[in-house]
């Protein structure tokens, strides 16, 4: 199916102002795969909240912080601002919300009646990109102004539960739909194609490379998809079956990382080469969610299992786990800038900041 469409509908809105042994390597499944484990170091982290921090101590002096959000904003996915704070879709009251991590004040923005955010990322101009799997709508949000507007998918595509977003490097956002889409919508003019996915029901986290390649990350497909030149997506299988790839991240190199959900891996895939290499993470029992990389080319992963957020470094294959300030955290989404790892804790009401620098 590929369907077109042009709409856009305008709604002014108001402000609401123990260091572990390292674990064995497993076997080399064939001469392009690997699965490997790496050393673990976990390290206690203690509730904090704006106005004092915690520095946990690791190969990586780290400071963490948390900063509440409004009752019932169950914050789901947070972007850095380009003025310097932090954007956050509030799922459980269908609003964008604001934070300044200077004063720690926070004001929302209603998306309209119905309204349910999933993901949230910046633009090069600033501007929030929601997708909202309540309107069912890719959303805008003027920074300045407030001013919302909304591209409503068209009623032939039905209800696709929206995910995530992405642009590509010719200012295009494709976007994903867990009911079995993925899609493209052209800011300029308005105009968006929607596309069945492979395998169905699935596609979850979404990525671009440097180069401008755009992957997405099928939960229920477990596959990794590359979307090429035509629209058309092809499949990529990480060596773990019904793996369930929940969100995709690039390094700077344009590998693509994977966040594993069901095997609890998180998984490499290098396109030049088409190598794919995954390390276990560390417990007994992890659910891999959330996957970011970092301007160092560091992985962070959420970790359902052990409530946490889990450090990889790829050259030295090895994690650090930082216990959740919250129990449960529930981090479903990680963005940063420089120096900065941004989560939001939506269980917990709360954003959480990783000074790395």
């Amino acid at each position: 199916m590929r369907i077109r469409f042009a709409v856009i509908a305008l709604l002014v809105s108001a402000c609401t102002g123990t260091v572990l042994e390292p674990t064995t390597t497993q076997p080399v499944l064939d001469n392009t795969t690997t699965i490997q484990a790496g050393n673990t170091t976990t390290t206690p982290v203690t509730t904090t909240t704006i106005g004092s921090t915690t520095t946990t101590l690791g190969p990586e002096a780290l400071t963490i912080v948390v900063f509440p959000v409004p009752a019932g904003s169950q914050p789901h996915d947070v972007a850095p601002a380009t003025d310097g704070g932090v954007w956050y879709t509030a799922q459980g009251s269908g609003e964008l919300g604001y934070l300044d991590p200077e004063t720690g004040e926070t004001r929302h923005i209603p998306l309209g009646s119905g309204s349910a955010p999933h993901g949230v990322i910046v633009d090069a101009e600033g501007t929030p990109w929601i997708t909202d799997s309540g309107l069912n709508s890719i959303v805008s949000v003027d920074p300045i102004t407030e001013v919302v507007t909304i591209y409503p998918l068209p009623d032939p595509a039905g209800d696709v539960n929206l995910n995530t977003a992405s642009f590509g490097n010719d200012g295009r956002l494709w976007f994903t739909g867990q009911e079995g889409v993925y899609g493209v919508l052209d800011p300029a003019i308005g105009e968006a194609e929607i596309f069945d996915a492979p395998r169905g029901r699935g596609p979850y986290g979404i990525t671009t490379t440097p180069n401008g390649d755009v992957y997405y990350a099928s939960l229920a497909g477990s596959y990794l998809g590359a979307i090429k030149a035509d629209g058309s997506a092809e499949v990529l299988d990480p060596p773990t079956e019904n793996q369930g790839a929940r969100r995709a991240w690039s390094d700077s190199t344009g590998a693509i990382w994977v966040s594993e959900w069901n095997s609890g891996n998180v998984s490499r895939f290098q396109p030049d080469t088409g190598r794919w290499d995954s390390w276990a993470l560390p417990g007994d029992d992890p659910a891999a969610y959330a996957v970011f990389v970092d301007d160092e080319d560091i992985v962070w992963v959420s970790d359902f299992g052990s409530n946490s957020m889990v450090r990889f470094d790829p050259v030295t294959e090895t994690f650090n786990v930082y216990p959740l300030p919250a129990n449960p955290g529930n981090v479903r989404q990680i963005l940063g800038r420089p120096d900065e790892v941004w989560g939001a804790q939506s269980a917990a009401d709360s954003l959480i900041l990783i000074r790395t620098g």
